[in-house]
């Protein structure tokens, strides 16, 4: 990415509520992303790759690829820093935003976050991401009635 365009992300990002169509759209889809991640201790930038192939199927747009990416990885550093957030309280936002706005259980696509497991090598992180991913499993399906 060319320093130009890297200035115009990271102003663009720092104020995506008021730049970015659907910016909470995104973010929820980040959060997503960012869970399954933060689960390995030490995320390597394979599911970084991985995030921005699943934007780019999800959006076609390199700009809302690229939000989605640093949207996800500050995530990830607010968790794995252990800044004010954690993955329980991540889970539980996310609940609370399908709560909020039911329509998001349209967003979860467990085949776009399945992809995230071959970014790991350890097993028992690896049963954990996958038990993440049942649990958004199940909450598409408690949650598929009452979208909208």
């Amino acid at each position: 990415m060319g320093f130009g365009k890297k200035m115009k992300s990271n102003f663009i990002n720092a104020f995506r509520e008021v730049f970015l169509y659907h910016h909470s759209s995104l973010e929820f889809r980040a959060k997503l992303f960012a869970v399954i991640i933060a689960a390995n201790p030490h995320p390597g930038e394979c599911y970084y790759k991985s995030v921005r192939n699943a934007g780019m199927a999800i959006y076609n747009d390199e700009t809302r690829t690229d939000f989605l990416e640093y949207a996800t990885r500050e995530y990830v550093e607010k968790v794995l820093e252990k800044n004010g957030l954690d993955i329980d309280m991540l889970i539980e936002e996310i609940v609370r935003d399908l709560k909020d706005i039911p329509r998001y259980v349209k967003k979860i696509d467990t085949s776009l976050l399945r992809v995230l497991l071959e970014c790991n090598d350890d097993e028992e992180t690896h049963i954990y991401q996958e038990r993440i991913i049942e649990l958004f499993e199940r909450l598409q399906t408690e949650h598929k009635g009452e979208a909208k």
